[in-house]
């Protein structure tokens, strides 16, 4: 296309007139080409860089782009590669960010060259006959068989089975130089650490404020300005592998140990814990939703990790009773030390019969935490898959947590700890850690 050697970058240092110069002299052709045209757009870090790799993982921050760097690499693979796969952390990923988002595989695409989104078949049907399959990181077995020539991995960093990749790499396998952009916000996982010792992986760092001029306004004052100093931010924006903290009352290795996979035993009890917020809306703290069951040896599973932000509390007692059907769960046990009387009688709006267990924190998060830390160091919890943001917090609780320095308030770890309380911790507790008001629970035993 004439006159597009300009960058987009270039352009925008121009004045009005130069600029208006500019488009004034290309036709209607060329100004609709413009708008997906993403050698123009991108910054050099986001095209696919030259070399014998086969794994390219740019870690960045949140708003720099990853998603679209995904989408467009996709898009040009498809037009030389009949099999170009996309997996993401869930279905609904795939659906929502990758194929379907402000970011993914279809606004990228002009009009003549956007494939059909086939949702029934999971799969991406190209004009020049490519395919690309979409994969959920939460099933590993629908990728054992599967072969693809060039991947697209989205945040693996919070795949919550890492068996997903091993099946993903197997079948890598296509062609003359089959490869994979995995595009993430990195955490120090082990499965992120054997990819950036990899030497196949090709692997870049960028921060949130690269594509600073890019981003809403809203973006800056809701996410970036919240959380820059914090260790959160550190993470998220920065794309900082942040490691084990000094006095954590729990370890990234810890953690490793206790992940099983989906598979769990026998449960002779099933929980739903809540930590819920003070107040609603997008400045408000999340909502700590954990499913957890005990087996037949006093071992605690770590089954879901539901927490949402954001919600109205009609919205999250809504998703506890939910849950608590889904997972056929014995009660709910909630935090009533703010909302008291009122997260029952949410509860019992939904489902008048709901077994429930109030519990108020008669210390400090960490004091409450220290028991079922030492449950973890005993072997007698265990995690079905990986619980990424989950796993954040825990690793961070130290005795001088500060919510202010760590950008968060740790409402997931306070719902596990509630939740393995409740199963494992109950009887010999004494009332030192939590007062119980108890309701009756079912007495049935379930299996897997």
């Amino acid at each position: 296309m004439r006159l597009l050697s300009t960058h987009a970058r270039e352009l925008a240092r121009l004045s009005p007139r130069e600029r208006a110069s500019f488009f004034s002299r290309l036709d209607a052709d060329e100004l609709e080409s413009l708008k997906t045209l993403w050698p123009f757009w991108a910054r050099p870090d986001q095209l696919i860089p030259p070399g014998d790799w086969v794994y390219w993982l740019p870690l960045a921050g949140r708003g720099w782009g990853k998603t679209r760097t995904g989408a467009e690499t996709v898009r040009q693979w498809a037009r030389e590669f009949a099999l170009v796969n996309l997996i993401g952390a869930t279905a609904d990923d795939v659906r929502d960010v990758m194929v379907e988002g402000e970011s993914g595989v279809l606004a990228a695409c002009p009009r003549d060259e956007r494939p059909r989104y086939v949702a029934h078949r999971r799969r991406l049907e190209w004009p020049n006959g490519a395919k690309s399959l979409l994969f959920s990181a939460e099933e590993p077995e629908r990728l054992r068989g599967k072969q693809h020539e060039k991947l697209w991995c989205d945040e693996i960093a919070a795949w919550r089975y890492p068996e997903t990749w091993d099946q993903a790499v197997f079948g890598l396998r296509l062609g003359k130089q089959p490869q994979a952009i995995i595009t993430t916000t990195p955490r120090p996982t082990k499965l992120m650490r054997d990819l950036l010792a990899d030497p196949l992986t090709h692997s870049t760092r960028h921060s949130t404020f690269e594509n600073i001029g890019n981003l809403a306004e809203n973006f800056l004052n809701r996410v970036v300005r919240k959380y820059e100093g914090t260790r959160l931010g550190r993470q998220e924006l920065h794309a900082e592998m942040l490691m084990d903290v000094p006095g954590a009352l729990w370890t990234r290795a810890q953690l490793e140990q206790a992940q099983t996979g989906a598979a769990h035993p026998k449960l002779a009890r099933i929980v739903i814990a809540l930590d819920p917020p003070a107040t609603s809306g997008e400045n408000a703290d999340e909502c700590g939703m954990i499913a957890a069951g005990l087996d037949e040896a006093r071992c605690a599973h770590i089954l879901a990790d539901l927490s949402r932000q954001g919600e109205t509390p009609l919205a999250w007692a809504q998703r506890a009773v939910e849950a608590y059907k889904q997972f056929e769960a014995d009660c709910i046990v909630a935090e009533v030390n703010n909302g008291g009387d009122m997260i029952e009688t949410l509860l019992r709006q939904i489902d008048a019969n709901i077994p429930f267990r109030g519990v108020r924190a008669s210390r400090g998060k960490f004091a409450r935490a220290e028991p079922v830390a030492a449950l973890y160091e005993q072997g007698r919890v265990k995690h079905c898959g990986v619980f990424a943001k989950l796993e954040d917090q825990m690793c961070a609780m130290t005795p001088d947590f500060d919510r202010a320095r760590n950008g968060y308030s740790p409402d997931r770890v306070d719902a596990l700890v509630w939740a393995v309380t409740a199963l494992a911790l109950s009887q010999d507790s004494g009332g030192g850690v939590f007062e119980f008001y108890r309701t009756m629970a079912k007495a049935d035993r379930r299996q897997e």
